[in-house]
This record gives structure tokens, C-alpha cells and sequence, in this order.
């Protein structure tokens, strides 16, 4: 499905969005209210991603195919090789199949478990044999994803002798390894986090308890997007959000006051409003001095503010982007693609990305989206100063069903 995509009629405006849960927060709450059935859930996330998670906790034996899932895919590889009598093949889509995960099966196999490697050698898909994993201590890399380490995290509790993690190296994302770790603590399992050291301890059963998920910070990303590149006076309510917010992503709310936009918590929601013009340094010659953010606790984010950047004309120098060639795509030459297009400055490493000031945007130009939910509702906030189509716009429901429907309720004009 490919859309065409226009901004709303008029360049300030009022509107109210309601997000759904945190895709991040829904996994891992998924994983342990299967270790721990007296949990709960509310607002569930009602991504393709968590669908795909509850499918696979339903079976103990037979295929278990996540297709583009990465989160499910680490999870469900600590979890199937946890749980004792469980006998499942393991597989995604051709692109899940070239995305490492050797980290996480030679630390799975350190403690005990049965993986076996059914193609090629460090990448799915997986033969599991479940058992009892009765060691007690594992080393990984840091520096790599950090879902290996909550995948760990998640089954730790439910070891016999619990589990300590020592991580080697500067830790990657360390909001998403601490919101584990709250959502652990939550259930009342007692954790420490000391240096590089993680450990958990063992805990068998949980008192009935009910979470509420908070809605996903990741997806809220693109409304601070479309307000960044509307015009003074524009304001979004969004829900459902909370100050103490566990998510990485949260950052979005100091990082949007580079483009004008003020956020205020207003009960359970959020308000972005344009209040000003985005900042522009100059330096004493009068060139641009680009936006530099270190974004290694929230890469997720860095699609979205490189094309506001784009969509403002602003410069930037993002780093700590690492862990983006190993996602749905290789995100970073996805992004140096598709804003060449558009007729943007941009070079990448493997990294950090670099965006020259100054470029416009080019009319009607078509966004690849390279199987990336990400891909696609990043660019399209760049409706508001250009038309654009979006190739395989439909990928948004990997994280985001319902994102053309809540863009056609701000009143984009988005046709087939």
C-alpha cells in the first residue's frame, strides 16, 4: 500500500490523540505474567509486535514465528530455553534471520540451556529444547542491544538460584535495562544494579497484582514531530502519560525544546504546544552550528528528530547510533537514502549521522520504508511542508495501527 500524504489545512491547530500501551513495556510485562499468571495487564499495546508475543507464549512445542519481531525474538529465546519440557523452532522473516543474536544464545547456553542454530551460525532461527537452568552467573557485552540483557533479566526471577549479569563494557540503552528492572520490582523481586553487576533474585510466586501500561513515548515521537514543523499556537493533547515515566524516550520533552515545543504534564496526559521558532546557533563566521545530541539511551528517537531537523532546515550530529544497523533495516543508510531524496546533506557511519542546514524539501518524492514501522511515520510528519508518498504504509502496524487513522483526526489528507 503506498499513501500520499499532505498536511492539515491549516498551518496552527488544536487536536487530542489517545496512544495506546508502550510496545516495550507490553512485552516484557507479557513474559513475566507468563512466569507469573497472578499479573494483570491494562492498557495493553495493540501492536503487530505484541500480538506476535502472546501467539508464541501459547505454545510449548511445534514453530514459533515471530516475523519481523526482534523484541519477541530475544525474549522468547530466554523464555522458551527457561521453561522446562518446552521443545519449539524459533523463526522470523528473512530479515529476523540476518539479525545477530549469538550474544544472547552463547550466555543462555553458559547458564544451561539446549539452542541450536538451524541455518547459519549466530542468527536465527532457533531450535529450543527447554530445561532447568540451574547456574547462577553470565557475562555479555554491553555495548550491544540492550533487549539481550532484558531477555535475561526477564527469566532471572524464575532460576532456581536466580541470576547476576556482568555486563563488559559501556552499557547500551540503560533506561530500557532499568525499566525492566522496575517492572521486576514491581512484582516485588528484589534486584541490585551496582557498576557493571546486575543480579536478581530468586522469587516463585507473585500476589495478584495489575499494571497499567503507559502509553509508548517511541510512538508519541511523531506528534512532537508534526508540532515542531507547525506554526507558533499549535497545541496536542496526548494520553496516557506520567512525569516518572520508565521509557527511554521520555527524553523527547527536553530534546523538542531545540524545535519550540513545550511539554506539559496535564494529569494523565501530555501537552505539546509550539510556543517558539526553533533555535538556530550560529557561530562568530555566521555558519550553522548543528544540533548535537548523543542519543545512546533512546536510538529509537533518532529517525524522527533527524527529519525534523530535515523539515526545519536545521543541521545536525547525532551519535551513539550503534545499535540502528542491526534493526528492521539498516536504519542509518536507510535514512541517508531516503533524505538524499528529498535533497538533503547527509553522511553516516556506522555510528552517528550528520545533517548539513539549509535543505528543502522536494515535492511528491517517494519514501522506501525497508520493512520499518520506523521508516515510515518518521518521514510523514514531513507533510507539513512538503506532499510525499510512503511506500508499504502499512508496516506502521509492526508498533502503530492506528497511526494513519489518528493522522486523518488531525486532518492530514492521506489517499491511496
Amino acid at each position: 500500500m503506498t499513501l500520499h500524504l499532505s498536511g492539515p489545512p491549516n498551518s496552527v491547530f488544536r487536536s487530542t490523540i489517545k496512544i495506546t500501551g508502550s510496545k516495550s513495556e507490553s512485552n516484557r510485562l507479557l513474559i513475566l505474567q507468563a512466569l507469573y499468571p497472578n499479573l494483570t495487564i491494562d492498557n495493553l499495546s495493540n501492536a503487530d509486535d505484541v500480538e506476535v508475543m502472546q501467539q508464541g507464549l501459547t505454545v510449548t512445542k511445534g514453530e514459533v514465528d515471530i516475523h519481523h519481531a526482534g523484541t519477541a525474538m530475544r525474549f522468547l529465546t530466554a523464555y522458551f530455553a527457561s521453561k522446562d519440557g518446552a521443545d519449539v523452532l524459533l523463526t522470523g522473516s528473512s530479515r529476523m534471520q540476518e539479525r545477530p543474536i549469538k550474544v544472547l544464545v552463547e550466555a543462555l547456553r553458559n547458564l544451561g540451556a539446549d539452542i541450536q542454530y538451524q541455518k547459519n551460525e549466530g542468527y536465527p532461527p532457533l531450535k529450543i529444547k527447554g530445561r532447568k537452568l540451574t547456574a547462577q552467573k553470565v557475562s555479555l557485552p554491553a555495548n550491544i542491544s540492550s533487549q539481550y540483557i532484558s531477555a535475561l533479566l526477564l527469566i532471572a526471577a524464575s532460576l532456581p538460584n536466580g541470576l547476576e549479569i556482568e555486563l563488559l563494557g559501556e552499557i547500551t540503552s540503560v533506561p530500557y535495562i532499568k525499566m525492566t528492572l522496575s517492572l521486576l520490582e514491581a512484582l516485588e523481586i528484589k534486584t541490585t544494579f551496582k557498576a557493571n553487576t546486575i543480579k536478581v533474585y530468586p522469587f516463585k510466586t507473585a500476589e495478584p497484582k495489575n499494571v497499567v501500561v503507559e502509553s509508548d513515548w517511541s510512538s508519541v515521537s511523531y506528534y512532537y514531530s508534526i508540532v515542531a514543523l507547525s506554526e507558533i499556537g499549535t497545541e496536542l493533547e496526548i494520553s496516557s502519560f506520567t512525569p516518572n515515566s520508565l521509557q527511554g524516550d521520555r527524553i523527547l520533552a527536553e530534546v523538542y525544546t531545540h524545535f519550540g515545543v513545550e511539554t506539559i504534564f496535564k494529569g494523565q496526559a501530555l501537552q505539546l504546544i509550539k510556543r517558539s521558532k526553533a533555535i538556530k546557533n550560529i557561530d562568530e563566521n555566521g555558519h550553522d552550528i548543528p544540533l548535537s545530541l548523543h542519543l545512546a539511551d533512546a536510538p529509537d528517537i533518532a529517525q524522527t528528530i533527524v527529519v525534523t531537523c530535515f523539515g526545519l532546515e536545521i543541521g545536525c550530529h547525532l551519535t551513539g547510533l550503534h545499535t540502528l544497523k542491526i534493526k528492521e533495516t539498516d536504519r542509518l543508510e536507510a535514512l541517508k537514502n531516503e533524505l538524499t531524496k528529498l535533497g538533503a546533506k547527509v553522511k553516516v557511519s556506522d555510528k552517528d549521522l550528520e545533517l548539513e542546514a539549509g535543505g528543502k524539501a522536494k515535492k511528491d518524492v517517494t519514501i522506501e520504508t525497508y520493512n520499518d514501522h520506523r521508516m515510515a511515520m518518521a518521514f510523514a510528519p514531513l507533510a507539513m511542508k512538503t506532499t510525499l508518498f510512503i511506500n508499504d504504509a502499512g508496516v506502521v502496524s509492526k508498533s502503530y495501527p492506528d497511526f494513519w487513522k489518528d493522522l486523518r483526526e488531525l486532518k492530514f489528507k492521506v489517499t491511496s
